[in-house]
């Protein structure tokens, strides 16, 4: 121990992490949240998540808490592209205790439907679009997060047994209008505020893609993330006049549903930054 330091001297307080898991299914942005199974907020949807262990970095402990509850298989957590949010510290926050949080963004192609092992704080697990977890309350019995900047209550009037696919506006099953427990709706709007940012001067739009991929399933990122509709044609031209953001994958195609001949697939460049910058339109038509 340091001489004349008093470990004693501040309040201890705990650390956890937080994760906004983000992924583009069936049209819209949809973002993995967990049910409660304890309190505080026991039956609640909330952003998965816990506590930091004493000999965890916090990155570490969000792909341990990110498997835990929603029972992804620990090669797929691990290859997951996870990046610091920011830190959430309001001193009201968790009404257990004083609990700092640091939030992570982790960015996936669409997946399977997980499902929570029942460990940890977590019951069940399901992606919902983003636009139902963000949506303004309706229901009688909404419980919003703790404190002055908790966020908005979240969660559409839907049936527990909705269909956890089907798309934005329909009942994902959040349940009577409940919020989002703690202050996890300000942290998912962080988050796609990030990840819309940097899909203008960053090659992550790819990491919403299988590996391999059409320009179409590209831009379908863009305009899903951005909420925007996009010229295909300015688009097409835009990316593949930008150094190492996509390579050919040579004498592979894939049929689309169209007329035409099939459309060529791409990869991953080994760019990681836009040079120039693909900005979203500053006006542009809604999706």
């Amino acid at each position: 121990m340091t001489a004349g330091y008093d470990p004693h001297a501040f309040e201890p307080f705990a650390v956890t992490v937080d994760l906004a898991v983000l992924t583009v299914r069936a049209g819209a942005l949809h973002v993995l949240l967990i049910r409660r199974g304890q309190e505080p907020y026991a039956g609640t949807w909330a952003l998965p998540g816990g506590f930091v262990l004493p000999r965890e970095s916090a990155e570490t402990a969000a792909r341990r808490e990110l498997a835990e509850e929603t029972g992804l298989a620990p090669g797929v957590v691990a290859a997951l592209h996870l990046e610091q949010l920011r830190t959430y510290s309001d001193p009201d926050r968790d009404p257990r205790m004083r609990v700092v949080s640091v939030a992570f963004a982790a960015l996936v192609p669409d997946m399977p439907e997980p499902a929570a092992e029942g460990g940890g704080d977590a019951d069940r697990a399901r992606w919902v679009p983003v636009s139902d977890a963000t949506a303004p309350s309706r229901g009688p019995g909404a419980r919003p997060g703790p404190g002055p900047d908790a966020g908005p209550d979240v969660g559409p009037d839907a049936s527990p047994d909705a269909s956890p696919g089907a798309g934005p506006g329909v009942g994902v099953g959040l349940g009577g209008g409940a919020g989002l427990a703690f202050d996890h709706a300000v942290i998912l709007a962080d988050a796609r505020e990030r990840v819309g940012s940097k899909l203008e001067y960053t090659c992550l739009a790819t990491a919403f893609c299988p590996p391999e991929f059409t320009l179409g399933e590209l831009q379908a990122v863009y305009e899903t993330v951005w909420d925007t509709a996009l010229d295909r044609p300015n688009f097409r031209r835009k990316v593949l006049a930008t150094p190492g953001f996509v390579e050919a994958v040579p004498g592979a195609a894939r049929l689309t549903g169209g007329r035409g001949k099939p459309a060529a697939l791409y990869r991953p460049g080994p760019a990681t930054a836009l040079h120039p910058p693909l900005l979203r339109p500053s006006e542009g038509p809604a999706r």
